[in-house]
C-alpha cells in the first residue's frame, strides 16, 4: 500500500526486453534507498513494482506482460521521468489516501490551462471508472493522491498547486498525456458491498441503475 505523496522524482535507465516482459532499471534521484530491502515494493508512476536489484541510486524490477498493457509503463524510454513512492510503513503519515499500486486504466489529459500559480488539467477516464470518480473524492494520477474538483461524465478536472507540480512529473503534462489511474478502493468495496448475496454468483456484475431501483436505493 501507499499514500500517494511522491517522495522522489525519478528517471529511466535502462530497459531490457526479458522474454516477452520487461525489466526496467530506474536512477531514483532524491529517494532515500537506505531502508529498502529486495522484495520491497516501489511504486513506479502509481504501479507498484518489486525491487529485485538494487543500490544506492538505483533499482531494477521487472514489469510483465499484463502490468505493460494496462498501463503507461511500456510508453517510456530511456530518461523518462517517474514518480517514485515507497510502500507505507505503520509509521508513515497518510497525508493522501490509502493506495493499492494496481492501475485502473489509462485516462488522457484534454486540456491544461493556468489559474493564478496553479494549474488546471482536464482529464478523460476510461468509460468503465466514471463511476468511481466523484467531485470532491479522490484519485490518483502516475502515483499521486489528488482531489477530483469538478466530474462530467468520464471526465474531470484537477487543481495542481505549485509544490505537487515542483515536486512530481505532472507540470510536464500536455493535452495528449497518457496517465495511469487508479480510483479510490473504498468506492470499489462499496460497489461490492451494495451487491449482497448477488456477489457470489459467477455472473454478477457492477452496479446498475437497475439494480438500485429494485433494491429500493432508488424510485
Amino acid at each position: 500500500m501507499f499514500t500517494g505523496i511522491i517522495e522522489a522524482v525519478g528517471s529511466i535507465r535502462d530497459m531490457q526486453p526479458k522474454g516477452g516482459d520487461l525489466r526496467l532499471t530506474i536512477a531514483v534521484g532524491k529517494l532515500e534507498m537506505g531502508d529498502v530491502a529486495l522484495g520491497d515494493s516501489i511504486a513506479v508512476n502509481g504501479v507498484c513494482l518489486t525491487a529485485i536489484a538494487f543500490d544506492s541510486s538505483s533499482f531494477s524490477a521487472d514489469v510483465s506482460r499484463e502490468t505493460l498493457s494496462l498501463t503507461s509503463l511500456g510508453n517510456l524510454s530511456r530518461g523518462s521521468k517517474v514518480n517514485l513512492e515507497k510502500a507505507l510503513t505503520l509509521q508513515t503519515r497518510l497525508g493522501g489516501h490509502l493506495v493499492s499500486g494496481h492501475v485502473d486504466g489509462l485516462g488522457e489529459v484534454t486540456d491544461r490551462h493556468d489559474d493564478a500559480r496553479s494549474v488546471r488539467f482536464s482529464i478523460r477516464a476510461p468509460d468503465h471508472l466514471a463511476k468511481y470518480i466523484a467531485a470532491k473524492g479522490s484519485i490518483t494520477v502516475d502515483g499521486v493522491s489528488l482531489t477530483v474538483n469538478k466530474v462530467d461524465g468520464a471526465a474531470f478536472e484537477l487543481n495542481i498547486v505549485p509544490h505537487t507540480l515542483q515536486e512530481t512529473i505532472i507540470a510536464a503534462y500536455r493535452s495528449g498525456s497518457r496517465v495511469n489511474l487508479e480510483v479510490d478502493v473504498v468506492a470499489r468495496y462499496l460497489e461490492r458491498l451494495l451487491l449482497g448475496e448477488q456477489a457470489a454468483r459467477p455472473t454478477a456484475g457492477g452496479i446498475t441503475e437497475a439494480f438500485l431501483a429494485d433494491n429500493g436505493f432508488i424510485k
